[in-house]
């Protein structure tokens, strides 16, 4: 697995339009800054996975684990496979309560990490653990009835989202690129809800994607991880610029 130490964001489809973010670095104390910044609870945080199939290392994570976050390379036999999965795929357009998950189509360019952890913190069992009135209890309580494109546009005018995010991009480890900057690693977030299935969510994608039920698993689970993660691996062969950071309890 590659450090959480790198840039990963990957363009709106149309980079002419929407805001822009300087892309967030992986790196898991920003990523649990922010999430505090907006309203997640402090007993939860970010942490680093350094293996997928080592158990002991796995071990380190405190459990249950509530979302794994994958970053990955963008490439052509990526994009093959999410064009040709998509094509099949109808346009997502539900809304409400009985949602089974909460999805943003990202319209923001080079905000896939912001997008990642929106939807790690927005569903399953993490959603309990936002703060009210926070920021990001505003932000899931609004769009929660608000069809995908109403939602993008909501995250777009929020300028409490914009600053905290842009106060976390400029203190990461290495040099951020500019917003207008492409970079080639992207995002996707991999939760369980209450009935077991497991969702992958990505707000380039048409809609979020039921990969299958794991039953009692965690998305660190064996189940979980062979019908998420361990499927781009397969396909990229083993990329080593891939890695993976969970939101679980914290160590503090």
């Amino acid at each position: 697995m590659a450090s959480t130490n790198q840039i990963d964001a990957h363009p709106a489809p149309d980079p002419t339009a929407g805001p822009a973010f300087i892309p967030l670095e992986a790196n898991p104390q920003l990523m649990t800054s922010l999430l505090h910044q907006l309203g997640l609870s402090d007993s939860l945080q970010i942490h680093d996975v350094y293996s997928l199939t080592d158990p002991d290392l796995l071990s380190f994570i405190p459990r249950p684990a509530l979302a794994l976050l994958l970053v990955f390379p963008v490439s052509a036999a990526y994009e093959s496979h999410r064009l040709s999965e998509d094509s099949l795929a109808e346009p997502y357009n539900k809304s409400g309560e009985q949602e089974p998950v909460l999805w943003f189509k990202q319209t923001i360019r080079n905000a896939c990490g912001m997008m990642g952890l929106l939807h790690a913190a927005a569903n399953g069992p993490a959603r309990g653990f936002i703060t009210e009135s926070s920021e990001l209890d505003r932000l899931v309580k609004t769009a929660i009835p608000l069809k995908p494109e109403e939602r993008s546009r909501l995250l777009e005018k929020s300028e409490s989202l914009a600053q905290a995010h842009k106060s976390v991009a400029e203190k990461g480890d290495t040099v951020a690129p500019e917003a207008t900057d492409d970079v080639d690693l992207h995002y996707v977030t991999f939760v369980k809800t209450e009935d077991g299935n497991l969702w992958e969510l990505d707000g380039r994608r048409k809609g979020p994607i039921l990969r299958g039920n794991v039953g009692s698993e965690d998305v660190l689970g064996p189940n979980a991880l062979a019908l998420g993660p361990l499927k781009f691996l397969e396909r990229e062969g083993g990329d080593l610029r891939f890695s993976c950071v969970a939101l679980a309890g914290s160590l503090d």
